[in-house]
């Protein structure tokens, strides 16, 4: 069965996507039409090692290195359809192993180079050479065959079994392609700026590690994709993203936006010539997500308790904003194909108590079950990722003891989460992750690719996740992807708790600042005022 660009996710249901100004704040209406020129100074959370898209994993990276590539299509933030770019159109085959691209005319690199078939496999073949290097696309093209170019401007790219997914993918800037010259660099050269030869909007100028990002206008761009709200080149001069103290220097005119704001400092953006843009992120929220292989969490019947003793409305009232949501399912209320189980997340104290009584799990002298002599406890492993992490699970621990069950947090390095995550060695780990696919659950639970959970065979996600994989048909992956978000909330494989958010600020010169579907940066259209 064909997929083309005009038909291929129509069918899409829509997806919640909050974009809210605050009082006060300049809007592009009030500022009067964009200006070409000057330079948007952006703060961001941190600095990046490395700022090429094809390896990166980070949101402070990626958001510059989306401004630097193009890639085969792009996906609508608001519906989740996948839409033209450097490709006109495309087709699947009918098990979604087999992806037929059609670029665009006129599309060039930095270095002047044509961006045809060629291009895009050496690219992906690049990609996939990565192996680990490459954070994202190395999941993206994990069961990628190889690419063949049919013609100079068709290229087909193979996968060894279906992988309905990479629609999606190829919309991302971690599959964003890169001139054939920028492969004479090293990984690590490429990391640095030196050969980041892209076709996007903006080119690479520098980088001072610690200090800044510069990036500048690519004249004669001309390529942009279906959703820009303008054709021809982008409207700033420079983007300078900068590390640091982002709240302060925003507030004194140092910077024109920041990114990631926290909810300790929403208050001060709120008003008072500035705008506080917000998306949620797709793709998996912030969850406590369950071995079934380790200690009391063996027993189906206390995963479930703990997903009935969480009460996320408290979360979110306390320890977050009214920009953060309640988690409704284990997927984000952004991402394609989401279900709203919110029944299956209500707050229910007596049923989580109901559930450990009948599985012999008796009050302990402390408050704490017991069951012949094991207490009910369980280590929860995170990272400050996210700085309200400790907060929100120190929380939710207040809340899980009021059933008996008694969460030991255990915070650790970003670094030590991630060999923990690997070796297996956990109860409970403490994350989200974005993406704009529900695949992302196939990636992270199916026994076939990272089994988080460490599920066996025959358990009762595996065949909803391939189903899904396998086609990219709407009226079939829907219910597929509907099937395995309940199986993991009635199981208790995950306990979703709140949907990340993210959270921009912006002063009265700054317009345009936009969000693309994975609720990373798209600064095409920005533009500034003032200067």
């Amino acid at each position: 069965m064909s997929r083309t660009a005009a038909t291929s996710l129509l069918a899409l249901t829509a997806i919640v996507v909050t974009a809210c100004s605050a009082a006060g704040g300049a809007t592009g209406a009030d500022a009067g039409p964009p200006k070409p020129g000057g330079t948007l100074r952006l703060g961001i959370s941190s600095s990046p090692d490395c700022i090429d898209p094809q390896q990166v994993g980070t949101n402070a990276s990626l958001n510059v290195g989306r401004q630097l590539v193009d890639s085969l299509t792009d996906q609508d933030p608001a519906t989740g359809e996948i839409k033209p770019w450097l490709a006109e159109k495309w087709e699947s085959n009918a098990d979604s192993t087999a992806f037929t691209f059609h670029l665009r005319d006129g599309a060039t690199f930095s270095d002047g180079s044509p961006v045809d078939a060629t291009a895009v496999k050496t690219s992906f073949d690049a990609i996939k050479a990565l192996g680990p290097k490459s954070q994202l696309g190395s999941g993206y093209l994990a069961v990628y065959k190889g690419t063949t170019v049919v013609d100079p401007k068709t290229v087909k790219i193979e996968f060894s079994v279906p992988s309905a997914q990479f629609l999606q993918a190829s919309s991302t800037m971690s599959l964003g392609v890169l001139a054939p010259a920028a492969y004479r660099k090293t990984a690590d050269q490429r990391c640095q700026g030196d050969g980041l030869i892209g076709s996007g909007p903006f080119v690479f100028e520098s980088l001072k590690q610690n200090q800044e990002i510069v990036l500048a206008k690519r004249k004669g761009y001309n390529w942009g994709s279906s959703l820009f709200k303008h054709q021809g080149e982008a409207y700033l001069d420079k983007i300078v993203p900068e590390p640091g103290v982002r709240t302060g220097s925003l507030a004194s005119g140092q910077l024109d936006a920041i990114t990631d704001v926290q909810p300790v400092d929403e208050p001060q953006f709120t008003g008072n010539g500035f705008t506080e843009p917000t998306r949620p992120n797709p793709g998996i929220v912030f969850n406590l997500h369950a071995n079934v292989t380790k200690g009391v969490l063996t027993d189906e019947k206390v995963r479930q308790a703990v997903v009935k003793g969480i009460n996320r409305p408290e979360v979110t009232n306390t320890v977050l904003t009214p920009n953060y949501k309640p988690a409704t399912s284990v997927l984000g209320s952004a991402t394609p194909f989401y279900t709203d189980l919110s029944p299956l997340l209500a707050y229910d104290p007596a049923g989580a108590t109901a559930l450990l009584e009948n599985a012999g799990w008796l009050p302990g002298p402390d408050g704490i079950r017991t069951k012949n002599g094991q207490r009910l406890t369980a280590k929860v492993v995170f990272s400050l990722v996210f700085n309200q992490n400790k907060s929100v699970l120190e929380l939710v621990q207040q809340q899980l003891r009021k059933i008996g069950f008694d969460l030991q947090i255990e915070q650790r390095t970003t670094a030590e989460s991630v060999q923990i995550t690997q070796s297996g060695n956990y109860e409970y780990l403490w994350y989200n992750t974005t993406r704009a696919d529900p695949d992302i659950l196939r990636n992270l639970f199916s026994t076939k690719a990272n089994n988080r959970s460490k599920l066996s065979a025959g358990n009762p996600v595996d065949a909803p996740l391939d189903a899904q994989s396998s086609t990219v048909d709407p009226a079939k992956r829907k219910p597929a992807a509907e099937e395995a978000q309940r199986a993991i909330i009635e199981h208790g494989y995950s306990a979703p708790v709140f949907e990340l958010t993210q959270v921009l600020a912006h002063g009265p010169n700054a317009h345009g600042v936009g969000f693309e579907a994975s609720s990373r940066l798209q600064l095409f259209d920005a533009w500034v005022s003032g200067s």
